[in-house]
């Protein structure tokens, strides 16, 4: 049980990390619109997210029970 703890702390360490990452980009991209940003790649964050939000909100019914769902399972820890 000592190793799935372990995991479990490596699994919600790197889940933190990611979302700080998104949230750093997200406003890194807001602070230099327009303007190319030497250390991050040409991809938009912006449009991904709201890309994939509106697939989900397209989904209806079903988005909206995968959003629950996710918000779960963030909580939940």
């Amino acid at each position: 049980m000592e190793i799935i703890g372990k995991i479990r702390g490596w699994a919600q360490g790197l889940a933190d990390l990611g979302v700080s990452v998104i949230a750093l980009a997200i406003v890194v991209e807001i602070l230099f619109k327009g303007a190319a940003i030497p250390f991050m790649p040409a991809t938009s964050v912006i449009s991904n997210v709201t890309g994939i939000i509106a697939a989900l909100g397209a989904q209806g019914l079903v988005g909206l029970v995968a959003i629950w769902v996710l918000y779960s399972i963030w909580k939940s820890k």
